[in-house]
């Protein structure tokens, strides 16, 4: 397939849109991409079946994309107008036209079209502002969805007030709305909100509008957005679309904007005490229903929880049988001990990939490693506790797994085995009182595999005979070869002499009773 290769989670997210019956030209303007991709694949997703069903996990499908597709050239992001840029600037500054540039620049060597340096001058000049055409949805087919700061809060942990933001999502059709006060814009909570006013709504949409926050856009840019993956699995999970405003538009949105956001803003927190954010809200779910719901809309005319109970509420999609499983991606890289940090917790990966950047998909209970091509590398039941090491001993180099499982009890009974001597040595260094012993232990085991049993055995016995128990000392008897030789004859010392008194009885009684004085040269007479 020739033209552009789309990474594998956007290749699954176009073929969700292929599967809703898209036309090429609303998933190619939903994801940034040109028409005649989307129509190359979904030629090639008819071919091997992937219009309808379920769609394979994402190492399967990259395995198939492999297998089928053919590399493509990379696209040139940079004008072939570029070089040219200050001569551009010039020439529009003094008012010549686009076509005069064309021919300037084909005096200066330029080779390119004229089309490219149409775009290249259009896209150096702010454009007109653009005629805003309200755009009206049919029953459940779109909700919009935003953030907005909301004011302070008491956080019930320091009793002090705290920022908080407001996360409002508004069916188009009926304008009936769902709001939530909440302590901070990360994923986590952008997709706990979704998840709670689905339910609020008991139903899914087919396409959520969403402003460019951070925890859903990795880049903003209407060209070619690129979801953080998270929140594609969430909306694959319930079966909503996502549609990105585009940077900076946000008339495209603006049932939220107007409708949501400053209309909570303008009647629920205007001129509202801080007060503890679990109180507020309750009061804002019954704002939404009570106040919201029940209020005649400036632009439909009717009222939204009306409109949302007679006709968009059968119209939104059922909910799944389960809710969405928050799944963190990241990427890591593979340590030196084989092992990627997640969440404070370690991991095992296979020993190949030691250095290299993995990609890890984090759920409440496992934890799946794949390459940078979404080839699934592990999976791991999730760390309970912090600083927790999940390892899988086929991960290890064959030649470190032996020592990885060596303890006390495995290394005396292996030193058994060798011999009553090797059990000995083994012994005395594992009944260190100071130091721990037992990397040495496990080193003069291994030595079996080198030297042999019987060898290794000879080599302890002789070390024994000479008090010494050092690995190193019995490794050097072992390659010098000493562990047969000779053991030298014990050194037998002669008998001592029989104990005798120095002084005799009668200098002692004279020393006593006589007041003699006692001559401490033992090798000359008394007085």
């Amino acid at each position: 397939m020739s033209g552009r290769r789309i990474e594998t989670m956007e290749l699954r997210e176009l073929l969700r849109y292929l599967q809703l019956e898209s036309s090429n030209r609303q998933a190619a303007a939903a994801l940034g991409l040109d028409r005649r991709t989307v129509g190359r694949y979904r030629q090639w997703a008819a071919q091997h079946g992937l219009l309808e069903g379920p769609l394979p996990p994402p190492e399967a499908l990259q395995a198939l994309v492999e297998s089928t597709l053919s590399e493509a050239p990379p696209p040139q992001s940079i004008s072939t107008v570029t070089p040219y840029r200050d001569l551009v600037l010039r020439l529009r500054q003094e008012g010549v036209e686009i076509a005069a540039i064309y021919a300037r620049l084909g005096e200066q060597g330029f080779q390119g079209s004229y089309q490219a340096v149409y775009r290249f001058v259009k896209a150096l000049e702010p454009g007109k502002p653009e005629v805003v055409v309200r755009i009206e949805t049919p029953p459940g087919a779109e909700a919009q969805v935003d953030f907005g700061y909301a004011g302070k809060f008491i956080d019930p942990h320091t009793g002090t007030p705290r920022k908080a933001w407001v996360f409002v999502m508004t069916l188009s059709w009926s304008r009936h709305q769902y709001a939530e006060l909440v302590w901070d814009q990360s994923l986590a909570t952008w997709i706990q909100c979704h998840r709670h006013a689905l339910e609020f709504f008991e139903g899914v949409p087919q396409r959520l509008v969403i402003d460019n926050l951070k925890a859903a856009i990795i880049r903003a840019c209407f060209d070619d957005p690129q979801v953080q993956v998270t929140y594609r699995e969430c909306a694959e999970h319930y079966g909503f679309l996502i549609a990105p405003c585009r940077p900076r538009t946000p008339q495209h949105k603006g049932k939220v904007e107007q409708g949501g956001v400053h209309y909570v803003k303008r009647n629920f927190l205007a001129g509202r005490d801080p007060q503890p954010l679990s109180e507020a809200n309750v009061a804002l779910q019954q704002w939404c229903l009570n106040t919201a719901g029940l209020r005649t809309h400036g632009t439909t005319k009717a009222v939204p929880m009306t409109r949302f109970v007679s006709t968009e509420r059968q119209a939104l999609q059922p909910l799944p049988a389960t809710p969405y499983d928050l799944s963190v991606w990241k990427i890591a890289k593979v340590a030196r001990d084989g092992h990627i940090t997640f969440d404070n917790a370690y991991y095992s990966v296979p020993c190949a990939q030691v250095g290299c950047q993995v990609q890890v998909r984090g759920s409440s209970t496992t934890v799946r490693i794949y390459d940078q091509d979404y080839h699934l590398l592990t999976t791991h039941t999730r760390a309970t506790e912090p600083g927790g090491r999940v390892t899988k001993m086929e991960h290890l180099p064959p030649e470190k797994v032996a020592g990885a499982l060596l303890d006390r009890p495995t290394c005396q009974a292996t030193a058994a085995e060798i011999g009553p001597a090797t059990a000995q040595v083994v012994q005395q260094l594992l009944d260190d009182p100071a130091i721990e012993r037992l990397r040495p232990v496990i080193s003069l085991l291994r030595l079996r595999e080198t030297y042999g049993d019987a060898r290794l055995e000879a080599a302890c016995t002789r070390a024994l005979h000479f008090n010494e128990y050092r690995y190193g000392m019995i490794k050097r008897i072992l390659q010098q070869g000493q562990e047969h030789a000779p053991l030298p004859a014990p050194v037998n010392p002669s008998a001592p002499p029989p104990r005798t008194f120095v002084r005799s009885a009668a200098e002692l009684l004279g020393h006593l009773f006589g007041g003699e004085v006692w001559n401490c040269d033992t090798n000359s007479s008394p007085n």
